[in-house]
Order: structure tokens, then C-alpha cells, then sequence
């Protein structure tokens, strides 16, 4: 029976020939084996022996690895791989000592030189130098860990027999590094069942693995291990808890972790300022960098995206901007992509979309992320003219777009209800492979659906291999938004039928469906079902829902009652649906009440005065009327010009009121009139303030 380890090496040997050899065009020969070309020998000092094999180079090798030896020993390592198998040459008679091929592994283990440790794979295998050499086998594991070849570091791992701390510290930040932590996380299991404890090489990429995989409970063991064994004062192991941390979004006990260290680095600080900038805690994140001022640290780039993800969440421009000041004082992340995007994003954010454009065009190279930020911008900003001339710049510069630009350009074509052009944007992405992403069809399904093609926005939502929660809630809304509750609810239906767990969105989706088709019944159903059903508490988002479908029926006093008997504080926007209804119905006293509690909540929503000066003008109430506008003018407020799109032969025309920039505006306006007048006759009421 053939021993296990010789079965390794040959499968190992078989693997490396192939792939350095098989598909090498041939080369014109009179032999049995194609004729291998050795390279030109580099030049070399008269009374040099570079390439002695007699030991002399183990001192060479035992010295600072410069890239001028790495060179050399490359050269050499391809010239006795060659002559090993293919020619005759002194050099087959003369092999790397064991010592020799454990520095030059290790020197490209640190360069991760994945070519050349290759070849001397090759070599150790042809002169039988890894045979019983438990040193060279552990050298040749982590080499491949570290190059990221997990399965073949894998084979050799299984191999050896007598494992060092080394092997498994090597093994497991590989697995962790190469998005594997739970084949980490096994490893370390079978280290500490194989009696070798871990140490503070081990602990940071174990606590790496436990955050990529968000094992909350697991992590806090292994904190646990990490304090038993007395590592908790590393730093390494420090900032690695933070970032753990970090991940779980506690950042309590990250806190807690960080105020116990007894040495802290940059790192340590930084770690601090993205978590707390990532958990949605920027004033926390800007107190961190002070205090880091104050213990002498001087922020670089790291800290310096943190803040600004902080300045974007907090959409404080000021504060951007001086972080903005800092980095081009001190000439931090001038040619470095990723700064300038998080730095076009946190302008787009604060809505300094022209200090943004101003940024992106002084940026030489522009990548997808720096186009995706300003198409974005552009879209969240309103405009989407400007957003979709961008796409199209884009696109005729050659840069590939991401799912990422086109959700953006998708979600610029429902705003300004541009049909054909996301019809085009459509007929795009499939051409780039994108017809399968499961996040862009349901940005299409939404687009279509909000661009008045409901049949489209249905065949996409049909065609879609994999259907996230997302999509299914598209495609709800979309029905509501069209008025058609009934096919709503057979989407509900759909879900339960596919085993698909409906949350919160879906719910006030069908609800507000319901609302614009006048379903009460099946509202109201729905309301008490999702309740006993999915166990699910109602949110202010689905008594909003309610107190809108009740009030358009008619039935104020079960609105009221809604409101009244809710476990958490009303919001403004169910007062606003509460006082809609009131005017529709004329219930003046409700309307007040409703208008009052809205006053106190958004005083600057203007709307709210409209619907109640409205209210008392059904009732020729003209007194309360210019109360009411008075209060509008004293306190500043204006309305907002309605706006509409409108998509005429490939072109999106847009229309303000009181517009008359339009070349056809006589025509327009001529037209206006005699439909004002037919609604008239059909006894429609303008209500205005």
C-alpha cells in the first residue's frame, strides 16, 4: 500500500506540471521531449560564483532578502526547474539544501512571489528534498496560506503530521483572509483539540473570522479565551476586539474594550471612529477624533474616511469641509481614488452637489464608484436630467457600469417618469449581464411600475430568477400605486404560497394598496392578520395606512379610534392623513384638531395649512380662511410649484405652474382652459389657498 504522504507529493507534482507546462506552444525538436529554452545567464563580477550549490549562498541567504537576490535566486529556480526534466546541466547534480529552499520560502511567502514559489515547489519535489522534511512541508503550507491558494495549503497541511503553532496561526488567517472564517473558525476547534493553544498571532484573525460572520455569542467566548490566556494587553488583539466589535454593532462593549487597553495605536483610534460612524453614532465618532487630538495622534487617510462617513450620515457640510481643509494641508490622500469618492459622496449627501461636480472633474482617472457617486448625487438631489446626461457621458467614456449605477440611473427615469429611456437603460443592462441581478430587476420592476407600465413592470417581476423580500414589496407598491388592491393582495397570497415570510415593508405596502382601491374589508383584515398571524407588531408606518384607508371611506370615528388607542406616539403623517380625510368629509371640528396637533409637530409644513384653509373655505368660513393665511405669511411659508414630466418622442418635457417657457405654451394653456371648463361642467371643485 502506497504511504499517504507519497500519494501528496505525486498529486502535488501532477498539479504544478500542468500548470506550468500543459498548453505551451511546441517548440521544434529532435528528441523525445520538446526542447525547454534555458535562460540567458545574467551578467555577473568576474570571480563570482553566483550560482554555487556548495553552501556558499547560506549566507547570502540568511540576510535581508533584497529584490536584486530575489531576482537572482528566480533566475536560478527557473533554469534547474528547466534542466531538471528536460536537459542535462550541472546544475541537476547539485540541488538546494533543505536550509536554502526554507529562506527563499519564506522570502516569498513575505512578497507572496506566487510564480516563483512554484517553481521551487517543482524543484523540492524533482530532488525529492520535501520527503519526511516536517520544516519544509510547514514553510510550503504557509506560503500557499499566505499566496491565498487555500486548497492546495489545505493538501499539504493534511499531510504533515506534526503541526506547530506557525502551521495553524498561517492556516487559519488564511481561511480568514480569503473569505473562508468558517473553515477558520473549525481550525482553531481542531487546534484546541489537538492541545496547542492559541497565542496573539491566532486571536486576531479567530476575532476577524467571528465578526465577517457576525457569531456574537461565539465571539464573546473566544474574548473570553482571550482573557484567560492573559493576551488581552496586545495591541494586536486590542484593536482586532474593537474591530470585532464594531462588526456586532456593540459598541458599548467596544468602548469598554478600548478605555482597558494600556497602549493604543492609530489603529486602535481609528478603529473607533468607523465604527461609530458605521453604527449610525457620528457625534460619537467626531468626539473620538478629538480626544485623539488631545493623546498626540495624528489622523491619515483611515481617519479621515471614517469622519466623513460621519459628515455624511450627519449632513453637516461644515464639519466636511474642514475635514476636506485638513487632508489638503497635510497632503493626505492626494492621488488615492477612495478618499476623493467618499469625499464626492459626503458634498452629494449635504447637498453641495456643485462642490461634488467640482471634485469629480478635477479627478484624472475616474472609476465606477467616483461616476456611481455623482449619478447618484444627482438622482437623490432631484435632478435627474443632470443625473441621466452623466449616464450617458459615462457610458461613452468607456467606464463599466455596476448594479450600483444602475439602480441610480433606474430610479432617475421613475422620478421624471421617463418610459422610453429606462426602456433603453433595460434593453443596456442586459447587454452588460445584468438581467439576472436580482437588485436591479427589482429596481426595473419599480421603475416601470412608476413610469405607468404596470404590464411591463409585472412580466419583469415574472421573468426574475430569484425574488429577494425587495422585490416581492416592489411589486406590491406598484399595484397600490396604480389603485388595484385586489391583485396587491394576491401577491400576499403569492408569497405564503412560496414559503416567503412577508416583514413591515410588504404589510404597509398591501395597506396603502388597499387605501387607493378603497378596500376596507380586506384591509382591516389584513391589519389584525398580520398581528395574529406573523406575530408582527403594527408599526407607525401601518396605522398611518389605516387611519388613511378608514378616513377615505368615510369612517372618521374608527380613524380616531385608531389613533386614540395606539401603543406609541402619532406621528405628523397620521394627523395629515387624519385632517385629508377630515376635508374630504367636512368635518371641520376633526380637521381642527388634526391641523393643530400637525402645527405643533412640523410647523413648517406648509400643506397642512392648505388642507385646513381649504376646509374652511367649503364652509365659506372666510374669516378662519385669511386666519389662516395670515399665519402662513408671517411665518415665511411658501409652496412649493407643482411639477410634471411628460414623455413625447424621446424627450421628457417639464412643466411648473405658472410656467410659460414652453414653445407651445398658447397651445398648452388654450388647452388647460377647456379642460377646466369640461371639469366644471362634471362638478369638479378647485380647492387652492
Amino acid at each position: 500500500m502506497i504511504p499517504i504522504n507519497c500519494l501528496i507529493y505525486i498529486y502535488i507534482y501532477i498539479y504544478i506540471y500542468i500548470y506550468i507546462y500543459v498548453g505551451k506552444p511546441p517548440q521544434p525538436n529532435t528528441g523525445l521531449f520538446p526542447a525547454i529554452p534555458i535562460l540567458p545567464r545574467p551578467h555577473c563580477n568576474p570571480g563570482v560564483e553566483l550560482f554555487s550549490m556548495k553552501g556558499s549562498l547560506t549566507s547570502w541567504l540568511l540576510q535581508p532578502y533584497s529584490k536584486t537576490l530575489l531576482k537572482k535566486y528566480s533566475y536560478l529556480l527557473q533554469v534547474n526547474l528547466y534542466t531538471t526534466h528536460f536537459t542535462r546541466h550541472p546544475l541537476q547534480q547539485h540541488p538546494l539544501t533543505s536550509l536554502q529552499c526554507g529562506a527563499l520560502l519564506q522570502s516569498f511567502t513575505n512578497t507572496k512571489s506566487f510564480k516563483q514559489g512554484q517553481q521551487l515547489h517543482g524543484h523540492m519535489i524533482s530532488f525529492s528534498i520535501l520527503e519526511n522534511n516536517t520544516f519544509l512541508n510547514t514553510k510550503l503550507a504557509a506560503f500557499y496560506a499566505a499566496c491565498g491558494v487555500m486548497p492546495l495549503a489545505e493538501v499539504i497541511f493534511d499531510g504533515i503530521l506534526l503541526k506547530n503553532s506557525f502551521l495553524w496561526n498561517y492556516m487559519i488567517r488564511g481561511y480568514a483572509c480569503n473569505g473562508l472564517p468558517m473553515k477558520s473558525l473549525v481550525l482553531y476547534r481542531d487546534m484546541l483539540c489537538f492541545g496547542q493553544r492559541g497565542d496573539n498571532f491566532t486571536y486576531p484573525f479567530v476575532l476577524k473570522a467571528c465578526g465577517d460572520l457576525l457569531l456574537v455569542e461565539i465571539g464573546r467566548r473566544v474574548h473570553s479565551e482571550v482573557v484567560v490566556f492573559g493576551l488581552q494587553s496586545d495591541i494586536y488583539v486590542g484593536n482586532s476586539l474593537l474591530s470585532m466589535y464594531a462588526k456586532f454593532g456593540d459598541m458599548g462593549t467596544a468602548k469598554m474594550v478600548f478605555d482597558r487597553m494600556t497602549e493604543r495605536d492609530l489603529t486602535s483610534w481609528n478603529t473607533m471612529i468607523s465604527g461609530y460612524a458605521k453604527n449610525d453614532d457620528s457625534g460619537a465618532a467626531f468626539l473620538v477624533f478629538y480626544l485623539m487630538g488631545k493623546a498626540g495622534f495624528f489622523a491619515d487617510c483611515t481617519t479621515l474616511l471614517g469622519l466623513l462617513s460621519a459628515c455624511a450620515d450627519l449632513k453637516v457640510m461644515k464639519q466636511g469641509k474642514s475635514v476636506h481643509c485638513y487632508a489638503v494641508r497635510n497632503t493626505i490622500g492626494n492621488y488615492n481614488n477612495f478618499f476623493t469618492n467618499s469625499l464626492i459622496e459626503m458634498y452629494c449627501n449635504c447637498n453641495c452637489i456643485m462642490d461634488a461636480r467640482r471634485l469629480f472633474e478635477r479627478v484624472r482617472w475616474k472609476d465606477t464608484v467616483s461616476w456611481n457617486s455623482m449619478i447618484s448625487g444627482y438622482a437623490r438631489n432631484g435632478d435627474a436630467f443632470e443625473s441621466l446626461r452623466l449616464f450617458s457621458r459615462m457610458a461613452l467614456d468607456g467606464s463599466g457600469p455596476d448594479e450600483v449605477t444602475f439602480i441610480a440611473v433606474l430610479g432617475a427615469c421613475d422620478q421624471i417618469a421617463a418610459l422610453r429611456y429606462g426602456m433603453s437603460i433595460h434593453s443596456y443592462l442586459v447587454k452588460k449581464g445584468f438581467d439576472a441581478n436580482t437588485i436591479v430587476g427589482t429596481a426595473l420592476v419599480d421603475m416601470y411600475a412608476k413610469c405607468g407600465s404596470l404590464a411591463c413592470s409585472r412580466h419583469i417581476f415574472d421573468e426574475m430568477p430569484d425574488k429577494s423580500l425587495v422585490s416581492w414589496s416592489a411589486m406590491v407598491a406598484g399595484y397600490g400605486l396604480h389603485g388595484r388592491g385586489r391583485e396587491a393582495i394576491s401577491i400576499l397570497d403569492a408569497m405564503k404560497a412560496n414559503g416567503v415570510i412577508p416583514d413591515d415593508a410588504v404589510f404597509t405596502s398591501i395597506l396603502s394598496a388597499c387605501s387607493h382601491a378603497g378596500l376596507v374589508v380586506e384591509g382591516q383584515e389584513i391589519f389584525y392578520k398580520m398581528q395574529k398571524e406573523y406575530n408582527m407588531k403594527p408599526a407607525l408606518s401601518h396605522y398611518s395606512c389605516m387611519v388613511d384607508l378608514l378616513g377615505r371611506a368615510g369612517h372618521l370615528d374608527e380613524a380616531c379610534e385608531i389613533i386614540m388607542t395606539m401603543e406609541v406616539e402619532p406621528t405628523s403623517d397620521i394627523w395629515v392623513a387624519l385632517l385629508t380625510a377630515s376635508q374630504l368629509y367636512k368635518n371641520v371640528q376633526l380637521a381642527e384638531i388634526a391641523a393643530h396637533k400637525v402645527f405643533d409637530m412640523n410647523p413648517k409644513g406648509v400643506s397642512s395649512y392648505i388642507c385646513l384653509s381649504n376646509t374652511y373655505a367649503a364652509e365659506k368660513r372666510w374669516d378662519d380662511v385669511e386666519r389662516v393665511r395670515a399665519m402662513v405669511r408671517r411665518k415665511g411659508l411658501k409652496k412649493s410649484p407643482g411639477c410634471s414630466f411628460i414623455e413625447l418622442d424621446n424627450m421628457v418635457h417639464r412643466f411648473l405652474v405658472g410656467d410659460k417657457s414652453h414653445k407651445q405654451t398658447e397651445h398648452i394653456y388654450a388647452k388647460l382652459k377647456e379642460l377646466k371648463l369640461h371639469l366644471k361642467e362634471v362638478g369638479y371643485k378647485f380647492s387652492v389657498l
